[in-house]
This record gives structure tokens, C-alpha cells and sequence, in this order.
């Protein structure tokens, strides 16, 4: 007579079927987390629809003349824009890894000094300025002060000039750059910061990117980063800037005759800027996925669950019948 050999529960009665407890959680946990990558990916394309929206608000504004006396709630991002002043060479800074179709380069970042606001129409305005009273005494004295205003130091905007090819050949020498000299037209769109790149440096605790603590440095080199932040430069550089940054879309237009000799061949910058990644749909799919793969995770889990219940009622009728 063959031997009946015991069920899996019968041989372990107090057993718990630990297996498809650890299945359950681990579905659980698969689900929970497909869920919150959906939802990021969700935020990610509002993020993107409203960064759209912002550039196209932007970008139907009446184009703004920067001045040093420009308030800040007009300098708004993707807003064209159009400056005069004279380029601050030994204050440039080169942007490093900014391919164009594929050939490396560097962004050149100049700021464009500003003429000086006029004097103040009255006395009140100068002092608000932040003028000091005059040491001088008399009435004549006091006319001279009125005329002259507060005396402030020029303020500047950081302006994104272009692109030029890295030459592979060179190693890591700084190209030749355009010097413009004399008093220039610049225009522009407005950016709310310099655009950045993963910068693998950050992680691995590298320096080689960061900007030097002086502008201009000693030896006359051209500063090299990967990204600039424009506090670091404003902390570096000892400029007033103005909140914004601006990047070129043309070439500058000389408001004065050039003097003899000034005028030399110039480098070519190309001046095609990358815009954001405006494609939301890309998100809500990828967020669609995501669903689909914490919803099959949530099945499964109800699967293994049901089985388990089984298997709790198979045990108490087996006890029951005992």
C-alpha cells in the first residue's frame, strides 16, 4: 500500500508561507514606486507647459532698451532687448563643452558696460541716490553739486556674445576672441541665467571648472568654466550687473568711427543658441507607462494576495475537519 505523504501545509501547520509574503511586499513596493516616478514625470511636463507659455508671454513683449536705470520687473526672460555700451574684455569668461551640430566650442561671456544714468534733476533725487552732502559751503558750491549727481559705479549686463569652434589641436588654449572696441549696439533676447550643462565635475569634487576668486586674473588669461553662476561672477568680477543675462542674436552695431588701426579681421561668432526642451507629451508617455507598469505590479499583487487568502481558509477548514 503506497504511503500518503503529507501536504506542504500539513507538514509545516504553524508555516507561513513567507514566499508570497515577500512577493506581496515587494509588488507592493514595485507599484508604489512606478506610481511616484508617473507623477514625477506628470510635474516634469507641467514644468515644461509652463516654461512654454513663459517664453511665448516673453517673447510677445514690446522689446525693452536696457539702461542702468532699467527696473527689474521689466527684464523679463525671453523678452527681446537692446543695449549700447562698450564690451568689458578682461572680464570675459569662456563657457567650455557647448557643442554646435556636433563640433565643440566655448560660449564667449562679455559684460557690456553701460553708459552712466544722467545726473539727478533735484537735490532729493541725489540724496536718495545715495549722494553724500557736499563739503562744500555757498550757493555756487551747492549748483555744482545738483549738476553733478550721485556718483555711482557703471553698471553692466552679462551678454552672451556666441560661439567658437575648439580648436583639438590646441589642447586646451583659449581661442583667438573678437575684440570690439568703442561704443556698441548689442541685441539680444533676455535670459534669466546663463543656460547650464551636467557638470560631472560637481560630483567628483573637481575644481578645473570653477570660477577663478579675481576678475581679471594676474596673468591675463581668459577664465575657462563649465557653468556660470552669475552671484559667483558678480562676487569675482566686483561689477554691478543688472539681474539678467543677455545673449546675442546679431552682430553689434559700431556707434562710433572706428580709429586707425582699431579695425582688424574679427573671429567669427555664430550665434545659434539651444532652446529648453519644450516636449511635454514626451513626459505624459513616459508617465503612461509608468502607470501601466504599477498597475500590472498592483494585479499581480492581488493575485499573490488571493492566493494567500486560499490559503488561510484551506488551513482553518483543515483544522476545523481535525
Amino acid at each position: 500500500m503506497s504511503e500518503i505523504r503529507p501536504s506542504h501545509s500539513q507538514r509545516r501547520p504553524g508555516g507561513t508561507p513567507w514566499r508570497s509574503v515577500v512577493a506581496l511586499v515587494l509588488l507592493c513596493v514595485v507599484a508604489g514606486v512606478c506610481m511616484s516616478l508617473g507623477l514625477w514625470q506628470l510635474d516634469r511636463a507641467a514644468e515644461r507647459d509652463t516654461l512654454h507659455q513663459a517664453i511665448e508671454a516673453g517673447r510677445q513683449q514690446e522689446a525693452i532698451v536696457l539702461t542702468a536705470l532699467t527696473p527689474e520687473e521689466d527684464l523679463i526672460p525671453w523678452r527681446a532687448a537692446v543695449s549700447q555700451g562698450r564690451w568689458s574684455h578682461a572680464h570675459t569668461v569662456l563657457l567650455q563643452n557647448r557643442n554646435l551640430n556636433g563640433q565643440p566650442g566655448y560660449w564667449v561671456a562679455t559684460p557690456l558696460l553701460l553708459p552712466a544714468p544722467p545726473p539727478s534733476s533735484n537735490r532729493l533725487d541725489a540724496v536718495l541716490a545715495g549722494s553724500a552732502e557736499p563739503t562744500l559751503s555757498g550757493a555756487e558750491e551747492g549748483r555744482e553739486f545738483l549738476s553733478r549727481g550721485p556718483v555711482t559705479q557703471p553698471t553692466a549686463v552679462l551678454v552672451l556674445r556666441g560661439w567658437l569652434p575648439r580648436d583639438m589641436r590646441a589642447g586646451g588654449t583659449a581661442p583667438t576672441l573678437p575684440r570690439e572696441e568703442g561704443l556698441l549696439e548689442v541685441q539680444g533676447e533676455l535670459h534669466a541665467h546663463v543656460p547650464r550643462i551636467f557638470e560631472l565635475w560637481e560630483w567628483a569634487g573637481g575644481v578645473d571648472s570653477q570660477l577663478p576668486s579675481r576678475l581679471p586674473q594676474a596673468n591675463g588669461e581668459v577664465p575657462q568654466v563649465q557653468n556660470l553662476d552669475l552671484q559667483a561672477y558678480v562676487q569675482a568680477t566686483g561689477l554691478v550687473l543688472l539681474p539678467i543675462v543677455l545673449a546675442q542674436t546679431s552682430e553689434s552695431v559700431p556707434l562710433e568711427h572706428a580709429q586707425d588701426g582699431a579695425a582688424q579681421a574679427q573671429p567669427p561668432l555664430i550665434r545659434e543658441w539651444p532652446g529648453p526642451s519644450l516636449d511635454a507629451d514626451q513626459n505624459r508617455g513616459y508617465a503612461l507607462q509608468w502607470f501601466s507598469f504599477s498597475g500590472i505590479a498592483l494585479v499581480a499583487a492581488l493575485f499573490v494576495l488571493r492566493g494567500l487568502l486560499r490559503r488561510g481558509r484551506a488551513k482553518d477548514r483543515s483544522k476545523e475537519v481535525s
